[in-house]
């Protein structure tokens, strides 16, 4: 039973930096106006926030288990979510300029 617990935190944790990686790489693409400033921000900025939220979801709420070494809990929780937010981002979203805002919005 512990290790479905564990599954199910490991599971959480990926989701949640997945999740904050397509919204941090959003804010980016938005806000920048250069296209490899995007990308660049995204991928030096992204895995510190990711490394910040793997210390509080496992160290405070003690989600996720043992996976044996450093190197697959860092590709597990750090790089797979990474280049999931990032392929959902620039894959699945449609680009910030294809977007059409209200009128109000626009100025």
């Amino acid at each position: 039973m512990v290790a479905v617990i564990d599954l199910v935190g490991l599971l959480v944790i990926v989701l949640v930096n997945s999740a904050v990686t397509a919204l941090m790489t959003r804010f980016f693409r938005v806000r920048l106006d250069t296209r490899w400033g995007s990308v660049i921000y995204s991928l030096l900025l992204c895995p510190v926030v990711l490394f910040v939220l793997l210390l509080v979801l496992s160290g405070v709420f003690k989600l996720g288990g043992n996976l044996g070494s450093r190197t697959l809990v860092v590709l597990a929780t750090i790089f797979f979510p990474l280049a999931l937010g990032l392929t959902f981002d620039y894959v699945w979203m449609p680009a910030p300029d294809e977007v059409e805002l209200p009128e109000t919005m626009q100025q």
